[in-house]
C-alpha cells in the first residue's frame, strides 16, 4: 500500500515539528539529515562539516540520561523547552538527579518551571510566535514560519543562544551564522551531500536559496531535488526510489507490560492529556480561560472500583506506586474499565503539592525506542481524609502551613487555590493577616469559617472553608479583587461566597473560546436546542475550535434524563453537583485531548 493514496510510511505524531525535529538530529541515535551511526554516515558527516570529531555512538536517551546524571556520570545538561521534572517517569528521581548535578542549563520562555528550578544558568528563549524558520509537519511539508510578535526582553533565538556558548568555548568560526537563513542553507546542502537517493530526506535543491527566495518560500514537501525542484507530493509512488522502492519489513514480538498489577498494587493508572491543557502546564496552567473546564487534577475510576474503596465524587484520594503517590478528586466514571485509573499528566509543583503523576510511573522503558511505560502501572488507592476544604482568594502567593494540601487556579484578577488539611485554618489565617496589618471581617459556624482581609479598602484576601470543598461564586470574589463592593450588603454578600447581584448560577465551563458555561447549555437545551447546531446558534459554543462538541452532544443526550432539582447548582447540594456535573462527558473531553 506504500505510495497509494491514503496510504504513507509515516506516523501521524501529535508535534507540529516532530517531523522536522527527526530531520536535524533532533534524537539521541541519529546524526543530521537522518543519517545514522555507521561508519559511512560518520564518515560523510565529518568530511561535510571539515571535523575528525563526532560522535561516534548513538547518545543517551531521556530516561537514561537522567540515570547517568543521577550515577554522576554526566556532570551537566542543557534542557532546552522541556520540563523532565515533571514530565519524565519516576520524577522524583529526575529531581534528585538535577539537584545533584554540578551544571545545569535550561532555556525556556517561563522562568518559573519545575526543572528551572534546579538551573545554575538559565536562558530566555523565543516562544513560537516570535521564532524565524521552519517547521515541518507529518506529510514532510516544510513551511516558513515567521514572528508575528516581537522578542520579548532579553528573550533570543535557540540558535543565537548555542551560538553565542560555541563561540565562547572557542568554536566560534564553526558556528558563525548570523541569521537563520544561514543554517537553512546548510542544513539542506548536508541533506544532499553523498546521498544520491540512498537517504529518502534531500532538499540540496534548497540549499543555494538567496535571503530573499527563503523569506519568501512557499510550502513544499522533500525530497526537493535538481530532479524534482518543485517538492514530491507522494513518495515512492513509482515503487522506485528510495531504498531501491523495496521496504525493509521488521518482526516484533511485543511483550506485556513489566510494572503490572499485584496483590499490593492492584490497579492500572493510565495517565494523559486532558483538552485544555498542554505537557505540563508552563504556559495553559497560567490562563484562566483554559483552567476553567477542568481546574483540579482528576482521578477517574469505575464506580465499582470507587464503591469498593468507599470513595465518592469529588473525595480526596491518594494514588500511591512502588515510586511514590499523589493526591487528586475522585471522579467515578462509567467509562473506565474496572481495575484501572485514569490521571492527567500536566500537574506540577507550580500548582499543586502532590499533584506530579509521573511520580507514581516507573522507568521501564522500550530497549528500542526508549519510550517509558507512561501508559500503565501498577498503583493502590486510598480516601485522603481531611478535616476541613477550602478555597483561598489572594492578591499575591500566601505563606502557605506546609501541612496543607493546596492546588492553584488562574483566574482572572487574583489568585485561586484550593486547599485541604487537618489542623484549624483560623490561626494560620489571623497570624497572616496581623503580620500584614489587615482588617478582617469572618463568619463562622458549624462546620464552615468565611474571613475577608481588607487594607484601605481593598480586598487582599478572601477565605472559605467547609468539610467538603465549598460552593462559592469564583467569578464574583475575583471581581471584588478589582472593584471592591459598594456597601455592606454587598460586603456581606461577598463573605458569603456571593455576588450581591442575582445571577443564575454558573456551571463548569464547556466552551472556552466563548466563555458559556454548563448551565447555560443546559437551560439552552430545555429551551428546545436539541442539535450542536441549533447550541451554537443560540449561544455560540463550538462553533470556534470545535473541541467541545463532543461535550454538548453528551449533555444533549443527559439533560432531558435528570430531575429538573438537578440541572441547577449553587445551592446545598453544590459541591456534589458541581464535581458529577463536571465528568458528565469528560470521556469525551479527553479524547479530544488526546
Amino acid at each position: 500500500h506504500i505510495g497509494r493514496p491514503g496510504c504513507g510510511p509515516f506516523s501521524l505524531t501529535g508535534q507540529p515539528n516532530a517531523m522536522g525535529g527527526r530531520e536535524v538530529g533532533g534524537l539521541a541515535n541519529q546524526l543530521a539529515c537522518h543519517m545514522g551511526f555507521d561508519p559511512a554516515d560518520i564518515a560523510r558527516l565529518g568530511r561535510f562539516w571539515g571535523s575528525e570529531r563526532i560522535a561516534q555512538t548513538p547518545g543517551l536517551m531521556a530516561v537514561e540520561l537522567f540515570e547517568a546524571i543521577g550515577r554522576g556520570e554526566v556532570k551537566a545538561v542543557w534542557v532546552m523547552g522541556t520540563n523532565p521534572a515533571v514530565s519524565l517517569p519516576d520524577s522524583d528521581a529526575v529531581r534528585q538527579a538535577l539537584a545533584r548535578c554540578e551544571l545545569v542549563m535550561v532555556s525556556d520562555i517561563t522562568a518559573q518551571t519545575d526543572t528551572a528550578g534546579f538551573a545554575h544558568i538559565r536562558f530566555p528563549a523565543l516562544g513560537w510566535g516570535e521564532k524565524n524558520g521552519t517547521v515541518t509537519n507529518s506529510e514532510r511539508r516544510i513551511s516558513r514560519q515567521r514572528p508575528f510578535l516581537p522578542a520579548p526582553g532579553e528573550a533570543r533565538p535557540d540558535w543565537w543562544i548555542v551560538a553565542q556558548m560555541a563561540r565562547r568555548l572557542g568554536f566560534g568560526e564553526a558556528f558563525g551564522w548570523q541569521h537563520p537563513h544561514e543554517i537553512f542553507c546548510e542544513h539542506a546542502a548536508l541533506s544532499g551531500f553523498e546521498n544520491d537517493g540512498a537517504r529518502a530526506f534531500d532538499i540540496s535543491a534548497l540549499a543555494t536559496l538567496t535571503r530573499e527566495a527563503y523569506d519568501a518560500l512557499a510550502p513544499v514537501q522533500w525530497p526537493v531535488t535538481v530532479k524534482q525542484p518543485q517538492g514530491t507530493p507522494r513518495l515512492l509512488e513509482t515503487g522506485a526510489g528510495w531504498r531501491g522502492g523495496r521496504l525493509n519489513m521488521v518482526a516484533v514480538s511485543p511483550a506485556l507490560p513489566q510494572a503490572r498489577p499485584d496483590a499490593r498494587y492492584p490497579l492500572w493508572l493510565n495517565t494523559g492529556r486532558i483538552r485544555d491543557q498542554w505537557h505540563t502546564m508552563t504556559r495553559t496552567g497560567r490562563v484562566a480561560r483554559l483552567m476553567q473546564h477542568q481546574p483540579l487534577p482528576l482521578v477517574a475510576m469505575h464506580p465499582d472500583d470507587a464503591a469498593r474503596y468507599d470513595v465518592r465524587e469529588g473525595d480526596l484520594v491518594e494514588v500511591s506506586s512502588t515510586q511514590g503517590f499523589m493526591v487528586g478528586w475522585a471522579a467515578p466514571d462509567d467509562a473506565q474499565a474496572p481495575g484501572a485509573l485514569f490521571a492527567p499528566m500536566h500537574w506540577n509543583a507550580q500548582f499543586a503539592s502532590y499533584g506530579r503523576v509521573n511520580t507514581l510511573v516507573v522507568p521501564v522503558c522500550c530497549p528500542h525506542s526508549g519510550q517509558p511505560e507512561s501508559k500503565q502501572t501498577a498503583v493502590r488507592l486510598q480516601k485522603r481524609r481531611t478535616g476541613w476544604q477550602g478555597e483561598l482568594f489572594c492578591r499575591d502567593m500566601p505563606p502557605l502551613a506546609p501541612d496543607l494540601l493546596w492546588w492553584c487556579q488562574a483566574l482572572n484578577g487574583c489568585l485561586h487555590f484550593t486547599l485541604a488539611g487537618n489542623e484549624s485554618p483560623q490561626r494560620w489565617l489571623r497570624e497572616m493577616a496581623a503580620s500584614e496589618s489587615w482588617q478582617l471581617q469572618y463568619a463562622q459556624g458549624e462546620g464552615f469559617f468565611h474571613l475577608l482581609a481588607w487594607r484601605d479598602g481593598a480586598l487582599m484576601l478572601a477565605f472559605y472553608s467547609a468539610a467538603r470543598r465549598p460552593a462559592v461564586q469564583r467569578e464574583a470574589i475575583a471581581a471584588a479583587f478589582v472593584a471592591p463592593p459598594a456597601d455592606a450588603a454587598a460586603r456581606h454578600a461577598l463573605l458569603a461566597g456571593k455576588s450581591a447581584q442575582y445571577a443564575p448560577a454558573k456551571g463548569r465551563a464547556i466552551c472556552s473560546c466563548f466563555g458559556v458555561d454548563e448551565n447555560a447549555i443546559r437551560a439552552a437545551i430545555r429551551a428546545g436546542c436539541d442539535s450542536p447546531g441549533k447550541l451554537g446558534a443560540a449561544l455560540r459554543c463550538g462553533t470556534n475550535c470545535g473541541s467541545c462538541i463532543p461535550e454538548l452532544k453528551a449533555l444533549l443526550a443527559q439533560t432531558a434524563s435528570l430531575p429538573e432539582a438537578a440541572n441547577q447548582t449553587g445551592g446545598g447540594e453544590g459541591v456534589a453537583l458541581e464535581f458529577r456535573e463536571e465528568f458528565l462527558a469528560r470521556q469525551a473531553g479527553r479524547e479530544i485531548g488526546r
